[in-house]
């Protein structure tokens, strides 16, 4: 992971701090100034610490470790944090049904996600898809901390993992720091903390990394999470055909692009992203499920349509005079 802080100066009431990490862009965002570098401390530690146990593209990462272990019939101890992030993964495939499973990673490796996104090469022959296992697959005792793979089979916890570290970063930089807090991992955003006056707002866009124009919406957040997954950003192609980045574990193939972006609220940005991700992967029958979590939700349609779910507020496009705090996007 590369870190160089990009200090941007104040925004409003807040402090921000952006750099690159995790294949993505991080920001960090504090209500003082003055315990900016506290905070920042603790984000990047948190974000050593996520790499080392859960990146798929480290040969020596922890979860390296347990994918090579792999049909070997014995189970391999794994650390407190990586237990965390396979006990998220496993509570995400149980509440979604298995729309998000952690058993995708051969399936997002045939599909040519086998580097960071940044090193994909961006056109190649069709590929063979690889339907997941399936999550029931994973032999997981998270008393002992011990997890047993069947052959064939390797983790990938990039549909949890990442909000995972958001929430963890920013409790901690929160705790740490004495004010309110709000980490941004390339759309995956989590607060906690006092909120500034006026509470976070928060720009949804189909890119974290593009421009917040006048029309883009916003959203004022207090507490909890905001995740948006999308798929037309993460794409390349393969066999001539687009795909993108999110997996519908029953086929091995990328999701069918009924939704162009899918944001939502919740108390935490892991079930935030978990939402948003299901609702990629479950296509037409995402009005449904989202509808019976109840959680807030926004999709945004590829024909263009936009629906709004259990609250989420419609559109406040932003003010010229007042820019938000922070961009959300995939």
């Amino acid at each position: 992971m590369t870190s160089t802080p990009r200090l941007s100066g104040r925004t409003g009431a807040t402090d921000r701090v952006s750099f690159p990490a995790l294949g993505t862009t991080a920001e960090l965002l504090t209500t003082d100034a003055s315990r900016t570098g506290i905070a920042l401390t603790v984000l990047h530690s948190e974000l050593a610490a996520i790499d080392a146990a859960c990146s798929r593209f480290r040969g020596d990462s922890e979860l390296a470790r347990v994918n090579a272990s792999a049909g070997t019939g014995r189970p391999v101890p794994v650390g407190a944090l990586l237990a965390e992030a396979i006990e998220v993964a496993m509570r995400a495939a149980r509440v979604t049904g298995g729309a998000v499973d952690p058993t995708v990673g051969p399936a997002a490796v045939a599909l040519g996600y086998d580097v960071t996104f940044t090193r994909i090469a961006r056109t190649g022959p069709a590929p063979r898809l690889r339907p997941a296992q399936g999550w029931r697959s994973i032999a997981w005792d998270p008393e002992l901390r011990l997890v047993r793979l069947p052959a064939g089979a390797a983790l990938d916890l990039g549909a949890t993992a990442k909000a995972l570290a958001a929430d963890r970063a920013a409790r901690a930089a929160a705790a740490a720091a004495g004010c309110g807090v709000l980490v941004n991992l390339g759309g995956d955003v989590s607060t906690a903390g006092p909120a500034p006056d006026g509470g976070w707002r928060i720009a949804v866009a189909d890119d974290h990394a593009g421009p917040a124009g006048p029309h883009t919406p916003v959203v004022t957040v207090r507490s909890g999470g905001l995740a948006t997954s999308g798929t037309a950003v993460r794409t390349w192609e393969r066999g001539g055909r687009t795909v993108h980045h999110i997996v519908d574990p029953a086929t091995g193939d990328s999701a069918p692009a009924v939704w162009r972006t899918v944001s939502v609220a919740a108390a935490d940005c892991v079930d935030a992203n978990t939402a948003s991700t299901a609702a990629i992967v479950l296509g037409e029958g995402a009005l449904d499920w989202l509808r019976e979590t109840g959680l807030p939700a926004r999709l945004a349609g590829v024909d263009g349509a936009v629906a709004y779910l259990n609250g989420w507020p419609l559109e406040q496009r932003q003010e010229a005079e007042r820019k938000p705090d922070v961009l959300e996007g995939t």
